[in-house]
């Protein structure tokens, strides 16, 4: 099959996704497994692809998801201890009284949280800090939790421009600049990116309180797959207010190890459960109780991160093109994109491609993104007397800005399974605020100087 086919087949395989998922054919978990799975068949009956090389794309991809899955299941189970407990009914009258009926506040409190939460880089454990923390003060106030998922990622794409984030480093790595010296470049665009992730919280504070959020709201709280609440006599019976100190301290002390221990993030919530349950409910009779309350909800989202990994795996395993030995699909759609850009253009390509950065976002991972896509760029803009830096800045910019929208960012179904929504809601809800984000911090490096083309 040729480099074209597979580049359109790559195409096909993900708007095939997102119109499932848009037309609710079905749930994420089976998307994920059964338009990859046509894909495969094609690849087989084309002779890209033997099932062995499907075996091993598959093997491989989910084994790079495998990690965020545990993460989910042993993360959901910890804090829904928590919430049993009733550490967080403390902490949540404690910051409603603060902030009174003040929904903006509550929103520009989570885009703080978010923030200061991802000075690590992690995406996983942002999530895991913020929306547990904020949910149930959403809940009560009858916030959406799409919007507190929108705050969230603006905050998130924001922050992760340091020099230790992801997106950063790769490209520094493929500009061969230290990525300090990158962060360096991009820092009054990042400042701009704070500002409106504020903003966006602002925004959203006020559009929250004028559809009649805040205390007392009678707005219904319609989220999919959250069961209801346990009656007064079951938390009563679970909670353990004698213990409240020493649950703060417990999950202060994991959110610490998440940050600084040479740890897997979901070893870290291993210990956090066994030491939560041995403590709070001694007794196998009422472990297995707690245990079997978060299993269901856990295991649900943590399937459809597996899911995703076959997707991700089919994708991003090497196929043969033409015959020969040949790059990934993902690999092959980058170079689609590129070609369709015209020759008449390429002054333009730091335009171009930070403008498209966030429809991208959503069909790319963020390694084929800038390993297939920034390389086959630099050439193509120095021929037009385009520095590659340039180009590399719009892209790690504007492409941040949308990394936790996209179905191929394994965290973001952490943050959406956190949230009770799905992928479907948290990409129609942010999708545009998102890309507006992105195209006024594109605007800004250009003001300013720091992007030229």
């Amino acid at each position: 099959m040729s480099a074209t086919l597979l580049a359109i087949l790559g195409f096909a395989t993900i708007v095939g996704i997102i119109v499932v998922l848009l037309k609710n054919w079905t749930g994420p978990m089976i998307a994920f497994i059964a338009v990859p799975c046509i894909t495969a068949v094609i690849l087989i009956l084309t002779g890209t692809a033997s099932l062995a090389d499907i075996g091993a794309f598959v093997k491989k991809g989910v084994q790079s998801v495998h990690g965020t899955a545990v993460l989910f299941i042993f993360s959901v189970t910890f804090f829904g201890i928590m919430s049993d407990v009733g550490m967080f009914d403390v902490i949540i009258n404690a910051l409603v009284k603060r902030v009174g009926n003040n929904v903006v506040g509550v929103a520009v409190m989570t885009c703080i949280i978010a923030m200061i939460g991802h000075l690590d880089g992690g995406g996983a454990s942002t999530f895991l800090i913020t929306i547990p923390a904020m949910y149930p003060i959403y809940k009560r106030l009858r916030m959406r939790p799409t919007t507190l998922m929108l705050i969230c990622v603006t905050a998130m794409g924001v922050m992760n421009l340091l020099p230790w984030g992801g997106p950063t480093m790769r490209t520094a790595s493929i500009l061969k600049i230290d990525s300090n010296d990158l962060w360096k470049q991009i820092i009054p665009m990042q400042f701009v990116g704070i500002v409106i992730a504020l903003f966006t919280a602002v925004f959203w504070g006020f559009v929250e309180k004028k559809r009649g959020a805040g205390e007392g709201s009678t707005l219904p709280w319609d989220v999919e797959d959250e069961e209801e609440e346990e009656t007064v006599v079951q938390k009563n019976d679970l909670a353990r207010p004698k213990l409240f100190w020493f649950n703060v301290a417990l999950t202060l002390a994991v959110i610490l190890g998440l940050v600084f221990l040479p740890l897997q993030s979901y070893h870290t919530f291993m210990i956090g459960c066994v030491i939560a349950l041995l403590v709070n409910y001694p007794g196998t009779k009422m472990q297995k109780k707690i245990i079997k309350l978060h299993c269901d909800s856990a295991l649900m989202m943590a399937t459809t991160i597996l899911s995703a990994g076959v997707f991700l795996g089919i994708l991003e395993g090497t196929v043969k093109g033409d015959g020969v030995l040949s790059k990934s699909i993902m690999t092959h759609m980058a170079n689609l994109v590129v070609a369709g850009i015209p020759q008449s253009m390429g002054h333009f390509l730091p335009l171009i491609i930070g403008v498209l950065s966030v429809p991208l976002a959503l069909f790319f991972s963020t390694d084929s993104y800038f390993y297939g896509l920034l390389p086959v760029l630099i050439p193509i803009g120095q021929a037009f007397g385009v520095a590659p830096i340039h180009i590399g800045i719009a892209m790690v910019v504007c492409r941040n800005c949308a990394t936790f929208i996209s179905p191929c960012v394994p965290a973001t179904f952490l943050g959406t399974g956190l949230a009770h929504i799905d992928i479907k809601g948290h990409i129609k809800n942010s999708f545009l605020w998102v890309w507006g984000v992105s195209l006024v911090c594109l605007i800004s490096g250009i003001i300013l100087g720091i992007v030229r083309f």
